[in-house]
């Protein structure tokens, strides 16, 4: 932790000080959260109340706050501007350097790029490729023929399976497992006959997984994650799926085989995508959704099946009343018997 002052951190992220430029900031947390000395964010106008009872010293938020008793550096993105400052109060996680660690079982094969970590119990195959400045964690399995490249972190317990292709700046969770065998099976007179796969996971630069997710290679073709994509925990894709560019997938997503997904699409946490589908760009799919049918370009859907977000909102304003409808219904229908029956 490194202390500023709200003019050093303005000057920072490009932001305009309202109040006392000269505050030291001494650590950052939630407006609910915070304390003398802490830095905190408002992104979002529905909060705005908060300032009233935070007792941070300063509240980095958007141009349209209006001033108050807290001084506030005004930016035209607070939430990214607050980040910039946490990275610069407390940087990122310190990598202890070990080399390539003597307990570690690298092939003589494998070639290993310059300042690379490799800590106990790492097995690297014949044929790996290691880029620069990666760091990889206890008990990592590297497979035959995978590349890694450079300035990645592979986290403890991750297995990555062999012929997998893994981009620059990558980072994987513990417990992810890279490139196992796709779900494919050619049922023959009731029995379930397994298909090779023999496609691999392609993973781009700057992509960010989860903890104990689990990436199928493809069965003929690869796997794709785009550049930038970012994973929660617990997520499944399929064989032969390819996601697009700066995809944000939440918790306990699960998308089957050969779907294809546009960039910049968001998919809430426990979504499910059935197979050979396809997704266009920029969706924003609702927690739990079920995805059935391909998605047109910049779609906000939810719902199991999934619907236009307008279209559910109708429906579920119609759920509430439908006890009424019923007894209406019942009612009506009585009434018409009464009549049909007088005639």
């Amino acid at each position: 932790m490194v202390n500023k002052t709200v003019k050093e951190l303005a000057e920072h992220v490009g932001g305009v000080v309202v109040g006392d430029e000269n505050l030291e900031v001494t650590g950052a947390a939630t407006l609910s959260e915070a304390g003398p000395g802490d830095v905190s964010f408002l992104a979002n106008l529905k909060y705005e109340k908060d300032l009233a009872t935070t007792g941070a010293s300063v509240v980095v938020a958007g141009e349209a706050v209006s001033a108050t008793d807290k001084t506030l550096i005004h930016c035209k993105d607070p939430y990214y501007g607050f980040m910039q400052i946490v990275v610069l109060l407390y940087g990122h996680r310190e990598h202890e350097k070990v080399g390539v660690s003597p307990r570690a079982g690298v092939d003589p094969t494998a070639t290993i790029g310059d300042n690379v970590d490799i800590h106990d119990f790492v097995v690297v195959s014949h044929d790996a490729r290691i880029g620069d400045n990666t760091r990889i964690y206890p008990n990592c399995t590297i497979g035959p023929g995978t590349t890694i490249g450079c300035d990645c972190i592979i986290y403890p317990n991750v297995t990555i399976y062999d012929g997998c292709t893994i981009g620059d700046r990558v980072t994987i969770h513990s417990g992810s497992v890279i490139g196992q065998d796709g779900f494919g099976y050619a049922t023959h007179d009731g029995v379930h006959h397994k298909i090779p796969q023999i496609g691999g996971v392609v993973i781009e630069d700057d992509v960010e997984i989860g903890a104990n997710c689990a990436i199928d290679r493809g069965t003929l073709g690869d796997t794709v994650i785009g550049k930038g994509c970012k994973f929660s925990n617990l997520i499944a894709i399929g064989h032969n799926t390819r996601i697009g560019p700066y995809s944000l997938l939440v918790a306990q997503v699960g998308i089957a085989g050969s779907v294809l997904v546009g960039h910049h699409c968001v998919f809430g946490g426990q979504v499910g995508v059935v197979g050979h589908i396809k997704i266009g760009d920029e969706v924003r799919i609702g927690a739990q959704a079920g995805v059935i049918n391909d998605v047109a370009d910049r779609q906000a859907i939810v719902g199991s099946p999934s619907m236009p977000i307008t279209q559910a909102k109708r429906s579920l304003t119609l759920l509430k009343d439908l006890p009424d409808f019923r007894k209406k219904l019942r009612e009506l229908d009585k009434s018409l018997r009464q009549l049909l029956k007088g005639s």
